[in-house]
Parts: C-alpha cells; sequence; structure tokens
C-alpha cells in the first residue's frame, strides 16, 4: 500500500539517514587505519552509527578511536591516545556494545520480514498475530539476543582471558539485562510510532520499503539507549561490564 507521507518528513527521514550511513563509513575508514584493539569493537561503532550518526561518530573520535597501526607514539593531547574515560563514557560504550547486536538484529529481521513474508508468518504472523509487527519483534528479539551476546563473549572472553564456557556465563551476566531493556525501548517507540501515529494517520503501520520506516527506527534505537543506560550504569558501577 502507498502513503501519501509528508513531504518534510520524507527529507527528514532522507537526510537522518544519509548522515548515518556517512558517519558509519567515516568510522570504518578511520578504524581500517586505526584498528580497534578487540576486532568486535570494530562493528560496534559503525553500527551504532547508523542510528546515532553524528553523536556516535563524535563520540568514537572524542573517547574511543585506537592507536594507529603503526603505533607510532602520539602526543597526549593528541586524538587516538589513551586517557581516563569518566563514568558517563564508560557506560555510553557498554550501552553502545549491547546496542550495536540489537542494531544488526533490526536490519535482519525487518528485512528478512519484508523481502520473505513467511518468514513473518512461521512467528505467528496471521495465526497469532493480527499486525506482522508482533511476529518479527519475536525475530528481532532472538536476533539481538544472540548477537549481543555473542559480541559481548568476543569482547569479555579475550580481555579476561576465560574459558569458552566461563565467557559465555559472563557475557549473559553483562548483556542479558541490558538487551531486554534496550528492546523494550526500541519497541515502546515503535509501537506508538507505528500504531499511533502510521496507522492512525496513513491507515496502516508503515513497511521497511520506505526511508520514514528507518527514521522511525534510528529513533526508536536512541529510545533504547536511553531504557538500557541506568542497567548499563549499575552494571558497570558493580564491574560486571568494564572498558570496552
Amino acid at each position: 500500500m502507498t502513503h501519501a507521507f509528508p513531504l518534510w518528513l520524507h527529507i527528514l527521514a532522507l537526510i537522518s539517514l544519509l548522515l548515518a550511513l556517512v558517519s558509519a563509513l567515516i568510522i570504518i575508514v578511520d578504524e581500517f587505519y586505526r584498528p580497534q584493539h578487540l576486532w568486535v569493537m570494530n562493528l560496534v561503532w559503525p553500527l551504532c552509527a547508523l542510528f546515532g550518526s553524528v553523536i556516535w561518530l563524535l563520540f568514537y573520535f572524542r573517547w574511543e578511536r585506537a592507536m594507529p597501526r603503526s603505533g607510532a607514539a602520539m602526543p597526549a593531547h593528541m586524538p587516538g591516545t589513551e586517557r581516563p574515560k569518566p563514568l558517563w563514557a564508560v557506560t555510553t560504550a557498554a550501552a553502545s556494545h549491547c546496542g550495536s547486536g540489537c542494531t544488526l538484529g533490526d536490519i535482519l529481521a525487518e528485512g528478512l520480514g519484508y523481502f520473505f513474508p513467511s518468514v513473518a508468518l512461521a512467528f505467528g504472523w496471521k495465526s497469532i498475530f493480527d499486525e506482522k509487527i508482533f511476529a518479527i519483534w519475536i525475530l528481532d528479539f532472538i536476533f539481538a539476543f544472540t548477537l549481543g551476546i555473542g559480541f559481548q563473549y568476543f569482547t569479555i572472553k579475550p580481555m579476561r582471558n576465560l574459558s569458552a564456557q566461563r565467557g559465555f556465563i559472563e557475557a549473559l551476566k553483562a548483556d542479558a539485562a541490558t538487551i531486554t531493556t534496550w528492546q523494550i525501548g526500541m519497541y515502546g517507540f515503535t509501537a506508538l510510532a507505528q500504531f499511533g501515529w502510521f496507522a492512525r494517520i496513513y491507515g496502516a503501520p508503515i513497511e521497511a520499503d520506505r526511508p520514514e520506516f528507518w527514521f522511525m527506527i534510528q529513533i526508536a534505537m536512541l529510545c533504547g539507549f536511553v531504557t538500557s543506560y541506568p542497567v548499563n550504569w549499575l552494571l558497570v558501577k558493580a564491574g560486571i561490564k568494564g572498558k570496552m
């Protein structure tokens, strides 16, 4: 179904998506010359830039940029050198780590649900749920949880030199609650936007073939960051999550 969305929303969505894509590409290029100490973090920052755009780009350059490949010494005031990170920055990095898995999971789930409707049918669309979005949310959570725990595993295990079993347990402790609270914020905003605005004003929830849909997802991810931030803060304070 084609909806007559307002031109201002269409333009705003395109600008937001373009800025996010450019921000992610800048980080990718920079990481080629300055790879992160842990390989998984090379995925985290571009993925977070897809929703956080320029804000996460600036955060990356201020706090997370690694040393050049050569390892040459740099003055302490220059970007890329180690510096003490305040608690808010450590917590932001911890939440971003969680959010990268949620972001990739949502892209995969929404893409599969759009291009292969049978996937949504398999997760309860029309048999359990009248709305396709709820079936996709189940798949989305599975992807987000699996990827989030996986990203955390490949961070914690090498950082702490843990066994595979212990690394998996610690990854669950670190990210199970944060992924869940992230998804709550994301789903909450998505539901308000889809049913409180798009369905109400335009007659049906918006589909994934529209830039407006992905603009909505960008905002939903930011809401997920907000709802997961307190949990990440507590985990960082407790020492369960450390500096990424």
